[in-house]
Parts: C-alpha cells; sequence; structure tokens
C-alpha cells in the first residue's frame, strides 16, 4: 500500500535499511561483472533487465540463475563452482565502480541519524562486497552494523538477520523498522514483527512492489525518515 501523509510509525528506535536496489542502484555492477564471467564460460552476454530480475536473493541463487539461462539444473551444477570463482574475481575488480546513490539516501539517513535512531544495513550480498561498497559510497560511516548474506546461519526472507540486529541493539521488533526494496524485505520484517516501509525504484525480482505486504511504499529513505517518530 501507499504510505498516507498522515502515516506515522511511533516508537521507532532503530532501522534496518537494504542495501542493493535502496540505498545504491548496483545493477550496473551485476551487469559488467556476470557478463564478465558469461565470456570467460563463452557464454552470450545477458541484457541488464534480465540480471536484475535475479538479483536479491545472494550471490549463489544470482549464479544459478544467470547459469540457468543456458543450461538445465544438472549442467548448472557443473559449473556453478567456475562461474562463481569468476563472477566474484570479476565482481571485487569492479564493485562500486558503475553504482550510484539514489536521490534522498544520504539525506534519509541523516535524518534518521538526527531522530537518534540506530541504523543496521541488513543485505543478502556477501559481506566482503557489502563493506567495500558502503565504504566507497561514503554509507558506512552511517552503520553500527552491517550484516551481509553470509554473515550469519540464515539470509532475508528468513526473519533470522533482523531479529539478531534487534537483539545486537536490545530492541523489541515492534521497535525496529525495517527498509527495502523487495518482499525478501518484507517477509523477513514481518516474520521478526519489525514495521516495513517499501521503496519504489528498487529490483523486487521484477515484480511490482505494491503487491507486497508492507507498511507503505515511499518515495525516498528521506520520506521514510518522515513518516518515523521516535
Amino acid at each position: 500500500m501507499n504510505a498516507p501523509e498522515r502515516l506515522t510509525l511511533s516508537g521507532i528506535r532503530a532501522a534496518i535499511i537494504d542495501l542493493d536496489g535502496t540505498m545504491l542502484h548496483t545493477a550496473p555492477d551485476f551487469h559488467v561483472a556476470v557478463n564478465r564471467m558469461r565470456a570467460d564460460l563463452t557464454l552470450d552476454p545477458l541484457d541488464i533487465g534480465t540480471i536484475t530480475h535475479f538479483v536479491g536473493k545472494g550471490t549463489e541463487n544470482l549464479m544459478r540463475r544467470v547459469l540457468g539461462v543456458d543450461y538445465g539444473p544438472e549442467e548448472v551444477e557443473r559449473h556453478f563452482p567456475a562461474a562463481l570463482a569468476s563472477y566474484e574475481k570479476h565482481y571485487h575488480a569492479i564493485n562500486g565502480d558503475y553504482s550510484s546513490v539514489y536521490p534522498g539516501v544520504r539525506e534519509g539517513l541523516e535524518a534518521l541519524k538526527s531522530k537518534g535512531l540506530r541504523l543496521a544495513c541488513v543485505t543478502n550480498k556477501p559481506i566482503s562486497f557489502a563493506v567495500p561498497l558502503l565504504d566507497k559510497a561514503g554509507l558506512r560511516p552511517y552503520f553500527d552494523l552491517v550484516y551481509g548474506g553470509d554473515s550469519l546461519p540464515k539470509k532475508k526472507p528468513d526473519p533470522y538477520p533482523l531479529l539478531k540486529v534487534c537483539q545486537d541493539f536490545g530492541l523489541q521488533p515492534a521497535q525496529v523498522v525495517a527498509i527495502g526494496d523487495s518482499s525478501n524485505d518484507a517477509q523477513a520484517a514481518r516474520a521478526a514483527g519489525c514495521k516495513v516501509l517499501n521503496v519504489p525504484y528498487g529490483y523486487n525480482h521484477g515484480e511490482p512492489i505494491h503487491n507486497v505486504d508492507s507498511d507503505g511504499i515511499v518515495s525516498t529513505l528521506l520520506d521514510a525518515a518522515h513518516l518515523i517518530s521516535a
């Protein structure tokens, strides 16, 4: 649902914010790294729209989806180790070079911090990619915690990473809001008992964000901050 102007999320003391498709437009990075990997495997390049639809459930899922364009399940698994190694090499080499910070993100983070909220970044991106990317974008100092898709035993849409942040911050889930661009974020937040806001400009596996069960859709992170009453 859209967030009406009257909506206020009260009693919120922390925000858990997604990375790809929420704070940073990273699809161009994925596009470059995936197609360099595909070239190594002598496969034809994929367009950025196709690759973007595969983003959001972690690197291993991304690799299987891009290999699945050409191969059946058994062949996907046979080529998977080489594809993953190639992709990780190429992604590390270009991480953040083709990405950009979405409008309203820096202002939104500043506004959330000015309200006294603690901030965590929880992403399904591997932590070895996530932290350097946040550093390159100049966003790392805003966050008390950063968890990647391989930091914990489970990743979104499982609620575990969000519950771990609540535990780390010493807060009840009802005191925490998750902000993201996809059903992964909303499902994890609902299962954890957190509030959730979605932004409409991200990836969401190619599905309309309006179909996702959330507490509201906000145009930017700054708009999200305006709805939160600590």
